[in-house]
């Protein structure tokens, strides 16, 4: 801890700040709580290098591994810019002493808005349609009305929803105005209360069921993967996949099979495995695969939200009272190997 006067303040180091900050989403909030600096970007080769006099440290997606912890000495608090925290090893954060903090529930209307639109887009292909008037095939149309390819109406379909936290409720909420009956699976809290009627089922039986299921669950060791072909194989061949989650949740491959075989209708994505999205990734010219670039989360709303949350998590800390803590049961356990 450095002195200026008679104020304590620490250096806060932001590693990645361009997504959340691209000019319309000022840090002037935390540079009044230390000596700020903000880097667009940090490669993790400069991970070391850039934070290695920081003792607070604010990352989005930059990783911050057991080993680059054990050499960033003086860190003293990371700050998630971000709800998700995988990038974090967060047990070798507490072993080291060094609570992380995460944003929950800043991007809950934007992602579900989001979701939505997916959704929406994979029934109506407005895209499509608008493109091909615009390409002057409506203009050359014998027809009043041109159609190119089956346009799905939601209501009365069911819509399957993993994960049934903050954002999959209010996604099935939207839903429900539009008609849809609403299915729900959730690993660790199954038959929660909803403000709305839910038909709780087993994780294959909402695949089997569902006219379109949505992804909305975290990222696990455990469910790595977890939309693979034999669960694929069990949807409607008119279903839909959506996910706004994390890419990792699917079996890229095998979801490319099943959209070119037509095991199933469509899929509409806002995260993938590896991002940016690889060249070579097998979904990314798939005609029935819908791929936006990870901006569910991103309106200036949901952005400004994020920061103000995040500046109170840094307040919170620097007065003693951390809040949003997400490693709380691995503090205090120094003695153990990292």
């Amino acid at each position: 801890m450095r002195l200026r006067g008679e104020t304590a303040y620490m250096k806060i180091v932001i590693l990645d700040g361009y997504t959340v900050n691209p000019g319309d989403n000022p840090w002037d909030g935390l540079a009044r709580l230390g000596e700020l600096v903000v880097y667009d970007r940090t490669s993790p080769d400069k991970i070391v290098e850039r934070g290695e006099d920081a003792e607070i440290i604010l990352t989005n997606k930059t990783p911050l591994s057991a080993e680059t912890l054990t050499r960033l000495k003086r860190l003293r608090f990371i700050a998630e810019l971000a709800t998700g925290y995988d990038n974090v090893d967060t047990a070798a954060a507490g072993r080291l002493g060094i609570p992380v903090a995460n944003v929950p529930g800043y991007s809950t209307d934007s992602v579900a808005q989001h979701t939505l639109a997916l959704l929406l887009e994979l029934c109506n292909r407005v895209a499509e349609h608008a493109a091909a008037v615009q390409q002057g095939e409506w203009a050359g149309s014998p027809d009043f009305s041109l159609r190119k390819g089956p346009l799905t109406e939601l209501a009365g379909k069911k819509l399957g929803i993993i994960g049934f936290g903050h954002i999959g409720q209010r996604v099935g909420e939207m839903a429900r105005s539009f008609g849809m009956e609403i299915l729900a699976y959730n690993p660790h809290n199954r038959n929660r209360p909803a403000p709305f009627p839910v038909t709780w089922l087993g994780l294959g039986e909402v695949f089997a069921e569902a006219d379109a299921v949505s992804l909305h669950c975290p990222l696990t060791a455990e469910n790595m993967e977890f939309v693979d072909a034999g669960l694929l194989s069990t949807m409607k061949k008119r279903a839909f996949l959506i996910n706004t989650a994390r890419g990792r949740l699917i079996h890229e491959a095998d979801l490319a099979r099943a959209l070119e075989n037509g095991t199933i209708a469509g899929a509409a994505l806002d995260v993938v495995s590896r991002e940016p999205i690889a060249p070579d990734n097998p979904l990314l010219h798939l005609r029935n695969c819908l791929i936006t670039p990870h901006i569910a989360w991103a309106s200036i709303e949901a952005r400004r939200r994020l920061t103000e949350t995040a500046i109170r998590n840094v307040e919170a800390f620097l007065q003693g009272e951390p809040i949003n803590i997400v490693n709380s049961r691995y503090l205090g356990q120094a003695g153990e190997t990292v």
